[in-house]
């Protein structure tokens, strides 16, 4: 039975986050090299755990990520900007979810001082 701070196996299966792949494997699942994931960890794009043994290791959240840079540097983008990309694609779909859920749970705005 695994300690009650540490998830068990089972949960870490559906576990977007949870550092799964290898370099080798998560290349391979997304039809890249090691040195692509190699040049968008160099970009800030994602930055792989480490095993005990210092192998990189990435989650599958990681790897829709680097996905989405692949089909950029497909395309012709630079890896520098198709990083970018990806990085502001991310944080307008964060933004979008964040003014969905404040229109949904309806203004909360403070008093303002001095005024109606």
């Amino acid at each position: 039975m695994p300690p009650e701070n540490q998830p068990s196996a089972t949960d870490r299966l559906d576990d977007d986050d949870y550092p799964a792949y290898t370099m080798g494997r998560a290349a391979e699942m997304i039809g890249a090299t090691p040195g692509f994931l190699r040049a968008i960890g160099e970009a800030g794009l994602i930055t792989p755990l480490r095993s005990e043994g210092g192998h990189r290791r990435y989650s599958r959240y990681q790897l829709r990520v680097a996905a989405r840079a692949r089909e950029l540097v497909d395309a012709g983008t630079p890896i520098e900007a198709a990083c970018r990309i990806v990085i502001l694609e991310d944080q307008l779909e964060d933004a979008l979810r964040i003014n969905e859920e404040l229109r949904r749970d309806g203004p909360d705005e403070p008093d303002r001082p001095g005024g109606a």
